[in-house]
């Protein structure tokens, strides 16, 4: 009886290595910072291409999303892999020109302490590498708008694109 011996291929071998490398790479960017979990951080303000908006501590722009409820969060899971909620397991506290008495906690997705503003639930977007990045603004995903938020609490449904120089000749309104 003969034995058939199985050798494996440089073909199969460079195959291995292109997973390893995607494994690798998706793991580094999932880790980058998109912090949804910010314990004892700030809320505060930015200036921005739609104006002044509202950060987390590290000047990461915060989002609401049309569709929740005062202060629901209604967003998919599938969602949440997009626009991650910004949670924390404190009260943030508020800088210059936050309203402290604007901020608080609801239970958010899969029972996460969510941070609130103004009774709108706040999330962050994938799609902003720096601080101030506003690429999230005016997006319709997971079945309504997203928008920056102003120092009041309020949308702002403005739709300058990131780049955009922020001047009074931009137009932005502020409601919701």
């Amino acid at each position: 009886m003969r034995r058939r011996q199985f050798t494996f291929g440089a073909g199969f071998l460079a195959l291995v290595a292109i997973v390893a490398v995607v494994v690798a790479l998706s793991s580094a960017s999932n880790s980058k910072s998109h912090p949804s979990l910010a314990s004892g951080s700030a809320l505060a303000l930015k200036e921005t291409a739609a104006g002044r908006t509202l950060v987390d501590a590290n000047g990461r722009t915060l989002y609401l999303f049309g569709a929740d409820k005062r202060n629901v969060s209604t967003l998919s899971s599938a969602g949440q892999a997009v626009w991650p909620p910004y949670s924390a397991t404190t009260v943030p506290r508020a800088a210059s020109g936050v309203a402290a008495s604007q901020i608080n906690t609801i239970t958010g997705p899969g029972g996460i302490r969510q941070i609130a503003y103004n009774g709108h639930p706040l999330y962050y977007y994938v799609g902003d590498n720096k601080p101030g990045q506003i690429n999230g603004q005016g997006l319709n995903q997971f079945g309504a708008r997203w928008y920056v938020l102003s120092p009041s609490g309020t949308a702002v449904t403005g739709t300058a694109r990131p780049s955009a120089p922020s001047t009074s000749s931009n137009s932005y309104s502020y409601g919701y």
